[in-house]
This record gives structure tokens, sequence and C-alpha cells, in this order.
């Protein structure tokens, strides 16, 4: 599938923000890239806010345009708030439900373990990243692969929180989504009604 394969700290600059995970690079330069990036301070129009948001949520969950939109005619179909139901499809997605395991360091490699068929949901292998993991599946590492390095360091690492609708345990390297997340419970600094806005024009 399709994925964003560009520099990764120029767009984390960009947004002044670590959009792909901690990044010396951006502690270092935090302006904007480019020849005049210091100088820069242009203010965006209500459309450039909006855009830039939704370019920020799909650098995240690291989808393309394409996806993207799926995902967001979907939450419209349902019933409720459609930029809540958007962040809550895009938490629920197999390859960043192993990133918020803490089963691999940043969403990217959590991505490559899904392709390369190292994950398990509900006992079996399924290597599609962009799945839908629901209420009450499991997601795990496979027996055969649980002492990869990119593995047992990730999950050696110290996690800032343990997520309130994630169960892990750590003997089966086995973790339950056991809830859809509540927007206030999704730490990313996202506007999705500026997302909302931006595609009801």
């Amino acid at each position: 599938m399709a994925r964003y394969t560009g520099p990764r700290t120029k767009i984390s600059r960009r947004f002044g923000e670590p959009i792909f995970g901690p990044d010396k690079v951006l502690e270092r330069r935090p302006n904007p890239p480019g020849q005049h990036g210091a100088k820069r301070k242009r203010k965006l129009s209500e459309y450039g806010e909006q855009l830039r948001e939704k370019q920020k949520a799909k650098y995240i969950y690291g989808m393309l345009e394409k996806q993207f939109n799926l995902f967001f005619k979907r939450a419209l179909a349902k019933e409720g708030k459609t930029g809540e139901l958007l962040m809550q499809m895009c938490e629920s997605r197999l390859d960043n439900v192993v990133f918020r395991l803490g089963i691999a360091p940043t969403r990217a490699a959590a991505r490559q373990l899904v392709t390369h068929r190292h994950i398990e949901v509900d006992g079996e292998v399924l290597g599609i990243p962009s799945y839908i993991v629901k209420p009450g599946q499991t997601v795990g590492v496979r027996e055969k692969n649980r002492n990869m390095v990119v593995i047992t360091s990730s999950l050696n690492q110290p996690r800032t929180a343990a997520c309130a609708w994630l169960d892990w345990d750590a003997a089966t390297m086995t973790g339950t989504f056991t809830r859809v997340p509540e927007r206030a419970e999704i730490p990313e600094n996202i506007n999705e009604q500026a997302i909302v806005e931006l595609y009801s024009r």
C-alpha cells in the first residue's frame, strides 16, 4: 500500500512538532525549513489552516490522500460528530494499535511489522496496516518473532502513559483493544473540526 516516503524532519519542522516521533534535529532547528525559514511568519488563511490540519493528520497516521478521504467518508456516514469519529477510526488502525501498545517505537515501524506479517489479530496473522481493530480483539506478536530486537527494545523503553483503552499482557506479548477511545484520550494535537470544515467546502 502507498505511503509517504519523503524527508521526515523537513515535515516536522514545517509543523513545528515531532510528527513522526522524537527528532533531535527538530530540537536544534525548530524553525520551518528553507533559506528564509526563521524569518517566514506568514499568517495562514482559514483555508490554509484547515489544509494544514488535514496534512498533519495524514502524516501522523501514515495515510495518503485517497485513503484519508475514504476514512472521512466512512466517518461522515456514521451517526455522531464526524471529526471525533475520524480520529477514533485513525486510532483504531492496526498499525496505530501496535504503536500504542509499545510493540514498535514509531507508527512507521509498526506499519512495517504488520506488513512483514509479524503481528497477529485474534491469533491469526494479519498484514493489513489499515485494518480497523474492533473492541474485544487481541493484537500480539507472533510467537516466532518475539525475540526481534526492534520489538524487545521498544517494549523495554519507558512509555509516557498506558492507553486506557488497551490492556497489555507482557507474558504473552498480547494486547486487548478494550474499547474505542474518547477524543479527550487521544493525545494527538489535531484540530479535527478544521478537517471537517475543509471537506465541507
